[in-house]
């Protein structure tokens, strides 16, 4: 399964991405021992953390990145750089695309707009419970504790532990 994992970007040792250091690490960990195959946006952040933590475990990283090489560069972590020569949000659209159901934690803009695409797309999506952002703003307003709209594309998914998540990926629909 190809697992995208979306949520704060910025500097690794400085808030909010440094508090959410041990979730990104288990559950990059968990990622690979299961054998998903791991998408993120290639950047820092939480993206980081997580493909730090996949390869460490013996993992694969694919990271779907903005604009080019000579202009944005892929983390130290990240197996398979794909340069979309997009901005930002157009190039999350192919990562989700790509991606079978999609974790987030935490997250400004850029997350909640892929928030909002992966649930259009009807991925799997879960919410790591308790990452602040918009993973958390999101969570607070389902409707009946799990839709983003009327619609009920799809059931979003709360996780308090990285073992939930990791459930909730085994488990059908």
């Amino acid at each position: 399964m190809r697992v995208a994992v979306i949520g704060y970007s910025g500097d690794v040792t400085k808030s909010p991405v440094k508090e959410l250091k041990g979730l990104c690490e288990e559950l990059g960990r968990r990622l690979a021992e299961e054998g998903y195959l791991v998408l993120t946006g290639g950047r820092d952040g939480i993206m980081e953390l997580v493909s730090k933590a996949v390869k460490e475990a013996g993992g694969t990283v694919v990271g779907v990145l903005p604009f080019t090489a000579s202009s944005v560069q892929a983390n130290m972590y990240t197996d398979v750089p794909i340069y979309t020569g997009l901005d930002f949000q157009m190039r999350s659209f192919i990562m989700l695309h790509s991606a079978e159901a999609v974790i987030s934690i935490g997250g400004e803009i850029g997350t909640a707009i892929e928030i909002l695409g992966a649930y259009a797309q009807r991925k799997k999506l879960i919410f790591m419970k308790g990452t602040g952002g918009w993973t958390d703003r999101f969570a607070s307003v389902l409707i009946d504790g799990k839709y983003l709209d009327n619609r009920r594309l799809v059931p979003v998914h709360i996780a308090e532990s990285v073992e939930e998540a990791v459930r909730i990926l085994k488990e059908g629909g």
